[in-house]
């Protein structure tokens, strides 16, 4: 036995270096065992991990432990998003190049990630920075554009007259680009598109697949799909209102029912018929070029004020020649959703009521609540949008919701207007094509070239890749690829005449929408993918990262997997079939006197009578303890992994961050609960150390028989052994570490006797010392390497077999029934599993509890519902 403390700034690294030169952890594409292929987000490089990253890949790294420990081919990847703007953002800030920033922090960060200690294959490491992954993305874009699934177009989109480039609606703050603080426009150009709308219905049927998938997941996709029914009508126009003599505006709405509660039409914008109005009305003109300024963020719109403009224009009722709306234009309708317009019944939707009470129009309810008298029944300022009848609305009145919707349906559908019906039922998305073109330098190039002549020409395969050129500098706004002298200068490949390349580069969602089928053979250089491979490693079996890449990146990848099958690249629709959205890290500020924030490394933390007080290590300054809030720089409640890891080691960070809380939640940094985690590992490098004593006196070969003390520690083995296992699989792994604590406390109890033990005993000591070693080994796998040499054992505890449960343990030798007097419960009683009636009656009649609940009454029977409950009736 040892008393020696465990040193992990010793093993950590050794075991890692064997690890690595042993490279146990990369997975064959031949290898013949069924598949797991498991997969964090890869990370943004840069330059730094940060906590979130430790638990992140920690919770990956559990299970691919486990599965590889299970017997399958693990497949573990890692790789890099490495295009994006902070690289150019460091390019004109620090005068470095943005590939040599990059690659820098590449390798900062890959020294950080493998100080973890995670099981990965960096043999299939990639940067989708580099050509030889790009190359194939481009080939992809060549093969979608070929199969009518990409797209030039032109589109609304923000533009930043200094910065010279579009922006996305994130980076519109206040109405001006987040960089420059230049006041957005919007402007309509030609875009690359890919037509994920061509797959709106099939992504939404899918979702019911997906059953490993969080519900809250699957909503919010579904939220962004945003499948709607409802009816395209055909309101007619006066045209003497008309600035050209229009004579129909097409509006989609999904509450045909509410039509009798119109008040005003509204158009967008871009809406030609405003246009056509703006043409002839310079006051009307610059209202549109007021709105436009707010960007194309539907959440910027929603929460802006309701503003309109009256056009003068006159738009007929349908059902009602003599009844005119007024038509305004308005900022919070966008031409790309539905047809650009709308009808507004302010009384039953917020929105529209906000609109009327600023100009006036008034409300006439048209639905009324049950249970509501419609006499008096009125709306002011707040719209009633719930369920209940027909109102104010002639022959809908009395109908339901639903009963309306049809009737008006039939109506307008049966109404003819030309060659045309008035109403026409329609099922609508909110889902947008995608948008690709960034015009950024630091993105995949679009393979195209434009020539006069010929147009839009593919560059053809052959030539791929279009590399990005290095001698870019970023002294003029806008796009380094514009200003390059030469680069973008090119001979057409079908006509020989001059052209010019595609500047604009991809959306960097689009490097991260297909790196995890690229993991599969990223040794093919002459194709995206194997499909021999891929069809047999994917999809991913779990995948796992933040809920803050629900909608969008998650929605892309599945539309990039089918336009891959599409082009005969994949055999299959869905990439990941499990899908776990993990919680952040969090931290309480502190602060100081005058308001500014100090890191938690500056800060000491003292318990006395009154409490926690924090103060700073430097100059004993009392700071105030502020709220537990996401990690974040403004904030200074970071936490650096390496400071974690140098005063710890990795084992206890990762065992601190798998214990405290759900996978799912949010977890609390806590200092005094990481002290706790390095002193478990201390026990339990001491428990293992003192059994590895008694496991020198246990027989070579297995007893024939267990006495008592064996067998309960034999029990509390495989009872571990059953919950861990099952607690894994489901990522329940705080779960797990708990069953690991109490399982520990088992055996400390029959060391902790002192007497040399039994041969059956020690024999069973180290047993459950063995299973104990493997069952924290997924967790704290450096740990668990130098116990697996202190017990003696062959090999590496990473390449050995998960331990076989045995079942017949499980079953407990007696039962815990509840006790109930005349159908209240009164107590508990623990009798043998094969216990008759008769005798489970006399243990309970013998308590105590029952006797002094029956109050010297005579038993009148007595129910026993096996396995379960015994009920006492007096």
């Amino acid at each position: 036995m040892t008393s020696e403390r465990y040193n992990a700034r010793e093993s950590e690294p050794r075991w890692q270096r064997l690890w690595d030169d042993k490279a146990i952890f990369a997975s064959k594409n031949d290898d013949t065992r069924p598949k797991y292929y498991v997969l964090e987000m890869f990370p943004y490089p840069s330059g730094r991990i940060h906590i979130g990253h430790v638990r992140n890949y920690t919770l990956g790294d559990v299970l691919a432990r486990y599965m590889r420990a299970k017997g399958f081919n693990v497949l573990h990847p890692m790789g890099w998003d490495a295009f994006g703007l902070p690289a150019e953002n460091a390019a004109i800030e620090r005068k470095v190049a943005p590939k040599a920033w990059t690659y820098d922090n590449i390798a900062a960060m890959k020294k950080q990630l493998r100080s973890i200690g995670l099981s990965l294959d960096w043999s299939r490491e990639f940067a989708t920075c580099d050509p030889s992954y790009y190359k194939h993305q481009q080939k992809m874009f060549l093969d979608m554009l070929r199969a009518g699934l990409a797209e030039r177009e032109k589109r609304k989109l923000n533009w930043d007259p200094v910065d010279m480039t579009v922006l996305a609606n994130e980076q519109v703050i206040d109405g001006r680009g987040w960089r420059s603080g230049a006041v957005v426009e919007q402007r309509e150009m030609s875009q690359w598109v890919f037509k994920i709308t061509k797959y709106s219905q099939e992504l939404l049927d899918a979702l019911d697949g997906l059953d490993r998938w969080p519900d809250k997941v699957r909503l919010m996709q579904r939220n962004w799909i945003g499948r709607s029914e409802g009816l395209l009508i055909r309101f007619a126009l006066d045209p003497a209102t008309t600035p050209d003599g229009e004579s129909e505006l097409k509006i989609f709405t999904t509450r045909p029912d509410t039509l009798f509660g119109a008040k005003f039409m509204a158009i967008s914008a871009d809406h030609p018929l405003a246009q056509a109005a703006a043409a002839k009305n310079p006051d009307l003109a610059e209202f549109i070029a007021d709105i436009k300024k707010i960007g194309t963020a539907q959440e910027i719109i929603d929460t802006a004020e309701k503003q309109g403009f009256d056009t003068g224009i006159k738009a007929v009722h349908p059902f009602d020649p003599n009844w005119k709306l007024p038509v305004y234009v308005a900022n919070f309708v966008l031409i790309e959703y539905g047809t650009g317009a709308i009808f507004g019944c302010p009384a039953h939707d917020q929105r529209d009521l906000d609109f009327v009470n600023k100009y006036n129009l008034g409300n006439t309810p048209v639905v009324c609540p049950e249970g509501q008298d419609p006499k008096t029944f009125v709306i002011t300022d707040t719209a009633y949008d719930g369920d209940g009848r027909i109102i104010n609305s002639r022959f809908l009145d009395g109908m339901t919701i639903e009963q309306a919707k049809e009737e008006v349906a039939k109506r307008l559908e049966s109404e003819v207007r030309g060659n045309a019906p008035v109403g026409e039922r329609q099922v609508n998305f909110r889902l947008r094509d995608w948008g690709i073109s960034r015009q950024r330098y630091w993105g995949c190039p679009i393979p195209v070239i434009h020539c006069p002549k010929c147009d839009v020409v593919p560059v053809p395969d052959a030539d791929l890749p279009v590399v990005l050129p290095e001698d870019v500098t970023f002294d003029k706004p806008g796009n380094a690829l514009d200003h390059h002298p030469t680069w973008k200068h090119v001979t057409c490949p079908q006509c020989g005449g001059k052209a010019v390349r595609e500047t604009d580069t991809m959306d960097t969602f689009v490097d991260s929408s297909w790196y995890f089928a690229r993991f599969t053979d990223p040794w093919n250089a002459t194709a995206p993918t194997t499909p021999a491979v891929i069809n047999r490693m994917m999809p991913v079996d779990q995948y796992i990262g933040g809920v803050e890449h629900a909608i969008l990146h998650l929605l892309y990848s599945r539309f990039f997997t089918r336009a891959m099958k599409a082009t005969g690249h994949v055999d299959m629709t869905e990439p990941f079939a499990g899908m776990f959205t993990q919680g952040m890290v969090v931290h309480e500020t502190y602060q100081k006197a005058d308001g500014s924030f100090v890191t938690p490394a500056e800060v000491k933390i003292e318990i006395d009578g009154n409490g926690r007080r924090a103060v700073l290590m430097e100059t004993s300054e009392e700071v105030e303890i502020g709220p537990i809030e996401k990690m974040s720089k403004s904030k200074k409640n970071t936490v650096d992994p390496d400071d974690i890891i140098a005063s710890y080691g990795a084992d206890v960070a990762r065992w601190f961050m798998l214990s405290d809380s759900p996978p799912d939640r949010d977890v609390i940094w806590s200092d005094e609960r990481v002290q706790g985690a390095s002193r478990f590992v201390q026990r339990l490098w001491r428990l293992v150390n003192e059994s590895a004593e008694i496991a020198k006196a246990a027989p070579a070969t297995r007893p024939a028989t267990f006495g008592p003390e064996a067998l309960a520690l034999r029990k509390a083995a495989h009872g571990a052994l059953d919950k861990v296992s099952g607690g894994i699989e489901r990522l329940h792994f705080n779960v797990c570490l708990a069953h690991i604590r109490e399982f520990a406390n088992a055996l400390a109890e029959v060391l902790g006797k002192g007497d040399k033990p039994a041969p059956d005993v020690a024999w069973a000591v180290k047993e459950a010392a063995v299973i104990l070693v493997q069952l924290f080994s997924p967790m704290m796998p450096h740990l668990a390497e130098e116990c697996w040499g202190v017990l003696g054992q062959n090999g590496l505890v990473s390449e050995a077999d998960w331990p076989q449960i045995e079942r017949d343990l499980l079953v407990e030798d007696s039962v815990t029934l509840v006790v109930q007097v005349n159908g209240k419960k009164r107590g508990d009683v623990t009798v043998p599993r094969a216990a008759q009636n008769a005798d489970i009656e006399a243990a309970v009649l013998a308590l105590d509890t029952v006797k002094v609940a029956l109050g010297g009454k005579a038993v009148r029977k007595v129910i026993v519902v096996p396995m379960r409950i015994v009920n006492v009736v007096g």
